[in-house]
């Protein structure tokens, strides 16, 4: 089977440090920036960065809605830091009229563990990732509040003033962490999207391949 095409949103934030690592695991990787480079991917990453200022430029391109039809259309998507309040339904601490993606039933709290110097760095133990903690990096990061009935909490911060903040989760196609994995060197979270993409993938064209097989009155040829 072909490496996946896995698209990073390219309007602002980290997205060189998500093409290597996405290209370092097997995948194409592209940059996305117009709606018709969107609809080529089989996935896609909304990186890290400033999530009013991603928001406004996905407008301004005409992108807005194309991503928020596409998560929605069942796209494999994985928001890291400022992707995560991308794909977030509900904002808090949101300046007024901010726009997201959304899809993931969460409530996201923006800067929550505070402003640039708050910045720190710990282990957290994520759901799916074999082979022990991950060495978490966050940025004026966000937390999730609150997560509706179909989203599985991948991880949590233990310890210090945020403990048992929720920092990973997952609901169907999309996932999302408050952290930065492309900063550390370790791709275990990258390399867990890049099969959820190939798995997916992998779905799509077998179900294009019996549509393709069927005749006019719907029998398999």
């Amino acid at each position: 089977m072909s490496a996946p095409t896995i698209g990073v949103l390219a309007l602002q934030g980290d997205v060189r440090e998500h093409l290597a690592v996405l290209r370092g695991l097997g995948a194409t990787a592209v940059t996305v920036r117009r709606p018709e480079e969107l609809a080529a991917v089989d996935g896609l990453v909304v990186p890290g960065g400033e999530s009013t200022t991603m928001a406004n430029l996905a407008q301004r391109f005409g992108l807005l809605q194309p991503l928020r039809d596409a998560v929605r259309g069942g796209l494999p998507t994985y928001g890291s830091c400022a992707g995560m309040i991308m794909l977030a339904d509900t904002v808090l601490d949101a300046p007024a009229g901010q726009q997201t993606i959304g899809g993931l039933d969460v409530t996201v709290r923006r800067n929550a563990f505070g402003r640039q110097v708050d910045s720190f760095e710990t282990e957290v133990e994520i759901a799916g990732v074999a082979g022990g903690p991950v060495h978490a990096v966050f940025i004026r990061a966000p937390w999730v509040e609150e997560a509706g009935p179909g989203v599985e909490v991948l991880g949590r911060v233990v310890g210090g003033p945020a403990d048992g903040k929720i920092v990973a989760v997952r609901q169907g196609h999309l996932v999302a962490t408050s952290f930065h994995p492309e900063l550390t060197g370790d791709t275990r979270v990258h390399a867990v999207f890049v099969e959820l993409v190939r798995a997916a993938r992998a779905r799509h064209q077998v179900s294009d391949g019996a549509t393709a097989g069927a005749d006019s009155e719907g029998r398999v040829s």
